[in-house]
């Protein structure tokens, strides 16, 4: 049996591909598991500093497959406790999402949980929870409005409607758009434009704009003027 989930690192990016093309890259307990294992090496591999999420096939993930629901663990697929949040939150190096086709519901889920999405032309995305009855936990209903806004966030969720890749461009839930064939390309050349600056420096960035999440915009930017000052002291420390 093939791996449903495969992991590759080539100069210092890890490729994490889901792995059920005949499925769609539908989710299940092997898929579940082997992503979060995954994710965990991204965390904890010194010479993996970015990674790129995306799919074999024609799809992205066309979210739960419903031929496993109560004959699969996919709520602890691990059998750790451990859910999807908890492994992703784990993991503060950038991944960006390389979304080769559909991104339904769970997941539409793992792509909002990336730090950016580049879209193939063939991208779609889909919300429908509520149309099949199923209740979200992987964050979209809180990742999604982070992305898009309020507004579009509840017309997206409520009516279930699926979206191209333009109009995701269009509402910014997308970075980029570029042919199918040339995904992976450009998806890697960012990986490799963020690893040509200075790494530490890359990730305090990242954490500063991650910061205004959970603080009000004084707060957010006294955190970046004390880390700041903290930052010159170093410096002139260093100069002597």
């Amino acid at each position: 049996m093939e791996n449903a989930v495969i992991f590759e690192v080539r100069n210092s990016i890890a490729f994490i591909t889901l792995n059920r093309p005949e499925r769609r890259n539908s989710i299940n307990q092997a898929l579940l598991a082997g992503l979060y294992d995954a994710i965990d090496e991204v965390t904890k591999r010194e010479d993996v500093k970015v990674a790129v999420l995306t799919g074999n096939g024609k799809s992205f993930c066309s979210g739960i497959d419903l031929s496993v629901v109560g004959k699969e663990n996919i709520f602890d697929p691990r059998g750790d406790g451990v859910d999807f949040t908890e492994v992703r939150g784990r993991c503060n190096k950038p991944i960006i999402g390389a979304v080769n086709g559909h991104a339904i519901t769970g997941g539409f889920e793992f792509a909002l949980n990336c730090d950016f999405l580049i879209a193939s032309e063939n991208a779609k995305f889909a919300d429908t929870h509520a149309k099949v009855g199923i209740h979200p936990g992987w964050g979209m209903t809180q990742l999604l409005q982070q992305a898009v806004g309020e507004r579009m966030a509840k017309q997206l969720s409520l009516t279930c409607q699926l979206i191209d890749a333009q109009e995701a461009l269009r509402i910014r839930l997308v970075n980029e758009v570029v042919p199918h064939e040339k995904l992976m390309e450009r998806a890697e050349e960012i990986a490799q434009q963020i690893l040509s600056n200075q790494y530490q420096m890359v990730m305090t960035v990242k954490d500063l704009i991650e910061a205004r999440r959970e603080r009000t915009l004084k707060e957010a930017l006294d955190y970046e003027k004390v880390n700041f000052m903290e930052f010159v002291k170093k410096m002139q420390a260093q100069l002597g």
